[in-house]
């Protein structure tokens, strides 16, 4: 079905459910604030039934990605929890799970955290279930729809990633630093054991995700809390990903172990993980988490907190891990919150924090694909200009047709050495780093926009992706980055991307649909300016060259991933 307004009247997501709960006296802890391990019940039993709504059989809590908790809950308050199924892959599906706090007495609402969670369809009778798929109907689910794919794609590398940072620890990291008067992590250490009565298991007689992590939750925030480290209740800011490695039942005994990992000057990280055994049975692994917590005074401020003395070996591991994941969390907020007002817009690029870089350039460009708003400015020689004005920032796109197969298309245009074949506003291209397949940095240098001035220069990091399955587009991603062994130069002006690329949609065997974007910053501008204004043809100009440039080469062998060049 056709995309079509947010604001249409009748239409609501078949996927979508809604749990309201009022906060009541035992849900909460001591402090009178919303325990998060209820919280994550709530959340969990929404988006399961939301998860079976669409799959029409039984599901499972597979994982559930970073949450970061914005603000507590008092008791009296409504918590107001949105689940609905983002996209479906084969046998697993993206739910996204919205969580509110609503005031009664004041009308005042406020966002509490979101979170996005995988949940697996069981087998039934007849074998393993091909989930049907979800049809996004407005651009907020197209837009997550899109992103779905690349959220994934981030949770399949996410033990990739630590064990990189891991493998360089010492120069990423630095060396481990004795404190002086630091607590022992072994005072932090808690176990605790449940037996799984019949109350804890869900409607498959398997225990209930949400209460083996509602369990998690009390088990790390007693350690967090130990009197000989923080002498204060704690308050637990973010989760990092809970991955369920096997099933539990009725019947079980799960053994549930917490210590502090480290502790850093306002925070500190506890690991905690769940085993299951019955009877004389070795344990199981079923879960690992680790959850940052704070400490906050009588003016609801951090506290500082006394440095962690890691047990030696495998304390030590974990004291270097805790490092690692502070890092990519620091990377990926910084990643994902720079704003189009900062200057630079340029993000330092490492192989650390590659994967989010590439992950945040596909993801701009996949919410330029999804908007519905823009505006047709002018067509000649069947290209299309479109431009979009919103808080200020110019975008604009270029759309048109090739007689070319879609994954040839991709292949030319992802090797940007050979745009200054249709492109003149490319001088020279040359390859800085080949990081992997996917993601390849260049140096590009165009020419001056007015008589005797410099030429500019970028630093590109150029992201592709083939699609996940039809009913996506091929993607080639292109923004600024730093790189200290490519500092501004006198010779040019150091200019910036914020966001462009080519989104490839295959129409048929032999027809394809291309449309590029471009996020406008200063340095873009005067190339564009005129075309924007209707004063020039430039535009149709260049992508009529690059339609003859991909028709020429469409049988061409040398249209090879640029990895393989």
């Amino acid at each position: 079905p056709p995309v079509c307004a947010e604001g249409d009247d009748g239409y609501r997501n078949p996927t979508e459910l809604k749990m309201s709960q009022i906060v009541l006296p035992c849900h909460a802890n001591h402090c009178g604030e919303l325990s998060v391990g209820q919280l994550l019940k709530w959340m969990d039993s929404t988006a399961c039934l939301s998860a079976e709504r669409h799959a029409g059989c039984s599901c499972v809590t597979a994982s559930v990605d970073d949450i970061h908790f914005e603000h507590t809950i008092g008791v009296g308050k409504v918590v107001n929890i949105i689940a609905k199924v983002n996209r479906a892959f084969t046998s697993s599906m993206e739910v996204g799970i919205l969580v509110d706090c609503e005031d009664l007495y004041t009308d005042r609402q406020w966002k509490v955290c979101h979170a996005f969670a995988t949940f697996v369809a069981r087998r039934t009778e007849a074998g393993k279930v091909q989930l049907k798929q979800v049809l996004p109907r407005t651009q907020a689910e197209q837009m997550e729809y899109s992103l779905a794919a690349e959220r994934r794609r981030m949770r399949l590398i996410h033990a990739e990633i630590m064990n990189d940072l891991l493998s360089s620890s010492t120069a990423q990291l630095g060396e481990f630093q004795e404190f002086q008067g630091a607590v022992p992590a072994e005072r932090t250490r808690v176990e605790s054991v449940e037996l799984v009565l019949p109350p804890h298991a869900n409607h498959q007689v398997s225990t209930f995700g949400g209460q083996i992590m509602a369990w998690m939750e009390n088990v790390a925030t007693i350690a967090a809390r130990c009197s000989r480290l923080c002498k204060a209740h704690p308050t637990l800011r973010s989760i990092d990903m809970f991955h369920f490695r096997g099933p539990s039942h009725i019947g079980d005994r799960l053994v549930l172990k917490a210590i502090v990992n480290n502790s850093f000057k306002h925070s500190m990280e506890v690991g905690v993980c769940a085993e299951a055994y019955q009877g004389g049975e070795p344990l199981r692994h079923i879960n690992s988490a680790f959850m940052t917590f704070e400490v906050l005074d009588e003016d609801r401020k951090p506290r500082t907190i006394p440095r962690i003395r890691p047990e030696p070996v495998d304390g030590k591991r974990r004291y270097q891990e805790a490092v690692a994941r502070k890092k990519i969390r620091l990377d990926r907020k910084y990643i994902i919150s720079c704003k189009q007002t900062e200057v630079p817009l340029s993000v330092p690029w490492d192989p650390s924090n590659q994967m989010y870089l590439s992950f945040n350039n596909v993801t701009a460009l996949k919410l330029m694909d999804t908007r519905n708003n823009w505006v047709l400015t002018s067509e000649k020689n069947k290209v299309r200009l479109y431009t979009l004005e919103e808080n200020h920032v110019l975008c604009f796109k270029v759309e048109m047709h090739v007689s070319v197969p879609a994954e040839q298309t991709f292949h030319l245009l992802s090797d940007l050495r050979r745009r200054k074949e249709w492109d003149r506003i490319y001088e020279e291209c040359e390859v800085i780093i080949q990081a992997d397949e996917e993601d390849t940095l260049y140096r590009v240098t165009t020419p001056s926009v007015s008589k005797g001035g410099k030429g500019q220069d970028f630093i590109l990091l150029a992201s592709r992706r083939k699609p996940c399955d039809t009913r996506d587009p091929y993607l080639i991603a292109l923004r600024s980055v730093t790189l200290p062994t490519h500092l501004p130069t006198e010779d040019y002006t150091r200019g910036e991307v914020l966001c462009a690329g080519f989104s490839i949609w295959e129409e048929s065997s032999a027809v394809t649909k291309i449309t590029y974007y471009n996020q406008a910053t200063p340095g873009i501008l005067p190339y564009i300016s005129t075309d924007i204004a209707g004063l020039s043809s430039s535009f149709s100009s260049i992508f009529s060259a690059c339609r003859d440039f991909l028709e020429a080469n469409k049988d061409s062998l040398a249209a090879l991933p640029p990895s393989a060049l």
